[in-house]
């Protein structure tokens, strides 16, 4: 600003400097919040620009479109940015273009339109490269952390802020880089790793005193009160509100006020000074520069407040308010991937109504809160016009739903601070209070290294099985009469778990798997709809996609040695007339696609599979080379509908290795439930040539017999279990239990 006080000599009046230097002194007032003045800065530098080149009016345009961003005024920033794009391309300005693209995506990021954001983004990164320009990448990428952040999708936002990071350090932008120091501190924290995000703020304090930055030193400051408030430090959460408190009230600093106003509310609240917390909320809610995500949070935190002061029925409509305000967000992402992942940073509000509910002795009603959360994106995917009109949970009954199942379901939560435990009978819903998640984890992992150990798992040296079935299933032990049929809905961390390889501990150990036929389900919405279809089906359907036995299409693929022995066992008992085979050269991603898959009512795939972590509807069933295609992605399975009664994806990690909160685990089950299958095996990890062919016979025998899917799979699993062989190396679990099965619409 002290550079650009002076006017330009009269000399420089035809030239761009006077036009250079009220454009620049416009994007001071706005970096320094001053808006008004610089909307006549803007104002002035338009004046100046229209006699000029166009590359000075689409400056302009981008930066008056930034003014209009920060200032709310949204249909204003959009008409500039749209001329912006369109002077920069007619001119071909293409850093001009790249600009205008990555702050479409700002535009878009403000709206809570964060998929639409990424695309921008995306685009403007690949500009950006193009060109060489390293500073705008080292923004691009981190506004892409930023967004993946706010759709819940942690890992793509660590990946894309560590890149933002290295970014900056090349740039030398030592302010972008201590400002994605801080996203990646957002992202550990919303995860509940405290350490790890506490530790990286605490690293770029210093850093971010020095640059003076007082809009990111706000933020770090305000991140690090609601990690102390996390732990419990309510005198370190004092100091930092403290200090950024001061900053705003100097004026030098806005943006973070309402950030600032949420902390002073939850210091209130740990205080019990319940009035000035209420006070803080409120404001947060009133103010119309609040975005989405700071509303959504209000309200819930008002909740608790109103409910620690007695207020229910107030607590009741806030909490309904929070969640009203995350579906208004989620139900405007339209990529399907984000939408999956989007609940991860909603999902702790929907924990802290469940447990308000159930403080009230409202059990019932909070398993309805849960069910909420459950399978949305798969649920909307199905669901047909009517469906969609129809209010979600308007007629769910969740006993009369047992009772046509004829079983018994098992719907867990699981949460930071507590988890529970509903089971549904056809006689009552009962509820039970079960370990907060830091005790679940740590022995579901120690339970899966046994199994994929090839352990026993269910003798004497293995604990963690009786473990998680102390802790998971035993609460409920007497309304599951042996023989039961059981529906498991999990959790979080549970989603990975294979339920009958627990080991129940009296009268002898044994798998569970013994005692129950076990089904894995994602909503008890779907499951209605399941039983319905179940009621209304004619069973007698008996016809086959089998799909396997391919040409390696490269090395990373070889030759499964097994394969023509189990597509000829399973073929077998289907007739020539009723089954179609795509087998070696023919067995392509083309012909399974072409083959209307809808036809059939069991599709069968022997093959190698793979499972997108990072992006689990990249996950593919391997299949035959044609031109450069070989895999069939998830993606790709989605839009083809289909009816079949089964789907037997025979192939390593078919389930999936990404689960998403509640949505469960994402991959190519998820991708055949989503087309319309009703049941789907898939695997939970890698399975073995040579015990497979063995158990896919026994399925197909027991489902040749008119057994439904669950009992021929269990049968199946324990003929392995059970073989009379007592040197078979097939009785351990990590032959029979990766074999899942998926209830579906």
């Amino acid at each position: 600003m002290s550079i650009l006080k002076p006017e330009a000599p009269a000399a420089l009046a035809t030239t761009e400097i006077p036009e250079q230097r009220r454009l620049y002194r416009g994007i001071a007032h706005r970096y320094t919040q001053e808006f008004a003045i610089a909307e006549r800065d803007f104002e002035e530098t338009e004046l100046l620009a229209k006699p000029l080149v166009p590359r000075y009016t689409c400056q302009l345009l981008i930066a008056r479109a930034a003014l209009w961003v920060d200032e709310k005024k949204y249909d204003s920033a959009e008409s500039d940015y749209h001329a912006a794009l369109a002077l920069a391309r007619s001119n071909a300005l293409r850093g001009l273009e790249a600009n205008s693209l990555a702050d479409f995506g700002r535009l878009a990021t403000a709206r809570g339109r964060y998929d639409e954001a990424i695309d921008l983004y995306a685009a403007a990164l690949q500009a950006a490269n193009e060109l060489g320009m390293k500073g705008n990448m080292s923004v691009i990428l981190g506004n892409m952390a930023w967004n993946y952040r706010k759709l819940g999708d942690f890992e793509n936002a660590l990946a894309f802020g560590k890149q933002a990071e290295d970014a900056s350090v090349q740039a030398g932008l030592i302010g972008n880089q201590i400002y994605w120091l801080t996203g990646m501190s957002n992202v550990y924290y919303e995860q509940h790793e405290y350490g790890p995000a506490e530790a990286v703020l605490v690293q770029a304090l210093d850093l971010a005193r020095h640059q003076g930055d007082k809009r990111t030193l706000v933020e770090f400051l305000n991140d690090l009160s609601e990690i102390a408030l996390q732990t419990g430090d309510i005198e370190s959460a004092e100091k930092y509100y403290a200090e950024a408190a001061q900053i705003e009230q100097a004026g030098l600093d806005q943006s973070g006020v309402l950030e600032s106003m949420l902390v002073r509310g939850r210091i209130a609240q740990s205080k019990r000074a319940y009035k000035d917390a209420e006070s803080a909320f409120l404001q947060v809610i009133a103010d119309s520069r609040a975005d989405a995500a700071q509303k959504w949070e209000a309200h819930a935190r008002l909740a608790q407040t109103c409910a620690s002061e007695g207020q229910f029925d107030k607590a009741d409509k806030e909490f309904r308010r929070s969640l009203e305000t995350i579906e208004g967000v989620r139900s405007s992402v339209q990529a399907e991937e984000l939408r999956l992942s989007f609940l991860s940073s909603g999902i702790d509000f929907y924990d802290g109504y469940i447990h308000f509910l159930i403080s009230r002795g409202r059990e019932q009603d909070a398993l309805l809160v849960a069910e909420l959360s459950r399978a949305r994106t798969l649920e909307e995917g199905l669901a047909t016009a009517t469906d969609k009109a129809t209010p979600r949970l308007s007629a769910l009954r969740p006993q009369q739903l047992a009772k046509r199942l004829k079983a018994t379901l098992l719907f867990y939560w699981i949460g930071h601070d507590r988890s529970c435990l509903w089971v549904i009978t056809p006689a009552e819903v009962a509820y039970f209070a079960l370990p907060k998640a830091a005790e679940i984890e740590p022995v579901v992992k120690s339970h899966e290294k046994s199994v994929l150990g090839m352990r026993d798992a269910q003798d004497a040296g293995s604990t963690a099985g009786k473990q998680l079935y102390v802790m998971l299933v035993e609460p409920a032990k007497k309304l599951i009469p042996s023989g039961s049929r059981v529906f498991v809905l999990p959790a979080e961390s549970l989603y990975g778990l294979n339920f009958e390889t627990l080991v129940v501990p009296d009268p002898q150990p044994h798998f569970w798997i013994e005692d129950v036929t076990l089904t894995t389900a994602s909503s008890l919405t779907l499951l209605d709809h399941s039983a319905t279809r179940r009621e209304e089906e004619a069973a007698k359907r008996r016809s086959l996609l089998l799909v396997g036995n391919t040409e390696p299409p490269n090395a990373d693929f070889p030759k499964l040695p097994q394969a023509p022995a189990e597509m000829q066992k399973v073929g077998r008992y289907f007739p020539d007339s009723s089954r179609k085979v795509l087998e070696g050269k023919r067995a392509t991603p083309f012909a399974y696609l072409g083959s209307n898959p809808e036809r059939f009512a069991y599709l069968h795939f022997v093959t190698h599979g793979t499972a997108s972590h990072m992006r689990p509807l990249e996950s593919a069933v391997i299949l035959s080379k044609e031109g450069d295609s070989y895999k069939l992605y998830a993606r790709d399975i989605v839009p083809h509908h289909l009816n079949a009664n089964l789907v037997t994806i025979s192939a390593c990690s078919g389930s999936g290795t990404r689960a998403y909160s509640g949505e469960g685990l994402v991959g190519l089950s998820w991708a055949f439930l989503r087309a319309g299958a009703h049941n789907v095996i898939g695997a939970l990890w890698e399975v073995s040539d040579a015990s497979t062919p063995q158990l896919m016979d026994a399925l197909y025998g027991e489902l040749s017999q008119g057994k439904d899917p669950a009992t021929a799979l269990r049968d199946a699993k324990l003929s392995l279990l059970h073989s009379p062989d007592s040197k078979s190396v097939f009785k351990k679990p990590f032959y029979w239990a990766p074999f899942q099965l998926y209830a579906g619409s």
